[in-house]
């Protein structure tokens, strides 16, 4: 094992590798992913930024990357941690795994442990780590110190960091129009929206309901993203004033803000979700989805204000995955319908906002 590489978390642990990605070190929050695929589709997804993410499948990189299998427009991760890190061979592969880290200036782990280190954070908590891949020798004291002095994700603005600065068209054809927040947005929930008939413009984070109403969308559609959402005060002010103007929709992040928006309050989860098969309860249906999740905050169930109605529920550990506005045309689900993780259980929520659009 190569001892001048590792992982050092927060409360000591140290985690020895390999790297496999860029030469450069790097802070950031220490989660793990249970998917068994898609790492394509994990490290182009916006909401890892700020995390070092573990994927704990044991083989990874099989299948190399390609430029169609991107989720946004980068990389906005702090760098990946894997067990065994392979060369491609696939037919659709343009570039190993390794190289698209490399191109996008991401550090990288391999030859860990990930059983260790997965069993670590499910029984310690998500945990700040520094990550050391650069040649230059550093003592792991001094690394561990490091990840000690990180101010991590709590409180900070990390939607900033990822949404595109500017507004653009994503489609131009469908009957129904939607102005779409990117706090990180993915494009398969783009594409989900357009495969039903809507026309989506996306719009940055930043910008306030009155901007938003000037375009006279038939909705508003709130997108997942990273790190705290308590921080996204301009956010939650937008929301608050669209629901009741307009027919609104949002996922993962953009639940929570709406949560926020209408009373309600987020803590964090002790290890967060992670992964391609949470079984959530559909409440109104009586079914369960299995779904894919991605959020280290939760909406608290006791804090929900009385104009919310419970529409879905985590059946791993009982947290709030869903809810409806009693009065008013507005759902969110803090799970992903778009990611289809084998299933496709959970699509029709983009119907149901076409059908709330269309009354």
């Amino acid at each position: 094992m190569d001892k001048r590489h590792y992982l050092a978390l927060d409360d000591g642990e140290i985690f020895y590798g390999r790297s496999c990605g860029a030469p450069r070190d790097s802070v950031g929050e220490a989660v793990f992913n249970t998917g068994m695929t898609g790492y394509q589709e994990i490290i182009t997804d916006p909401s890892y930024a700020g995390q070092f993410v573990t994927l704990s499948t044991a083989e990874v990189g099989n299948y190399g990357c390609n430029h169609e299998d991107m989720e946004s427009r980068g990389l906005f991760l702090n760098g990946l941690i894997v067990q065994t890190m392979n060369e491609p061979s696939n037919y659709r592969s343009e570039e190993s795994l390794s190289a698209m880290l490399r191109r996008h200036d991401k550090p990288a782990l391999c030859d860990v442990d990930t059983r260790r280190l997965v069993l670590h954070i499910r029984d310690h908590g998500t945990r700040k780590a520094y990550m050391h891949v650069a040649d230059e020798p550093l003592d792991t004291v001094e690394a561990i110190a490091r990840a000690q002095a990180w101010e991590g994700l709590d409180g900070q603005d990390y939607v900033a960091k990822v949404s595109n600065p500017s507004a653009y068209d994503w489609n131009r054809s469908g009957d129904l129009r939607v102005v779409a927040f990117d706090f990180g947005i993915k494009y398969n929930i783009l594409r989900s929206l357009a495969a039903v008939g809507i026309q989506v413009q996306v719009v940055p984070a930043w910008t306030t309901a009155g901007e938003v109403l000037a375009r006279k969308p038939d909705g508003v559609f709130l997108s997942n993203g990273p790190a705290d959402p308590s921080a996204l005060t301009g956010a939650i002010a937008a929301a608050r004033q669209l629901v009741g103007r307009v027919p609104v929709m949002g996922i993962c992040l953009g639940h929570q803000i709406l949560c926020l928006a209408m009373g309600a309050s987020c803590g964090r989860l002790k290890f967060g979700h992670h992964g391609c098969n949470h079984p959530v309860r559909n409440l109104e249906r009586a079914t369960v989805e299995i779904t894919s999740q991605n959020h280290n905050y939760a909406v608290a169930m006791d804090s929900l204000p009385d104009c919310l109605d419970v529409t879905h529920i985590n059946l791993n550990d009982q947290t709030l995955e869903g809810v409806r506005h009693k009065h008013e045309p507005m759902f969110c689900v803090q799970y992903h319908p778009e990611a289809g993780p084998g299933p496709n259980d959970a699509l029709y929520l983009f119907k149901q906002f076409r059908e709330l659009m269309g009354r």
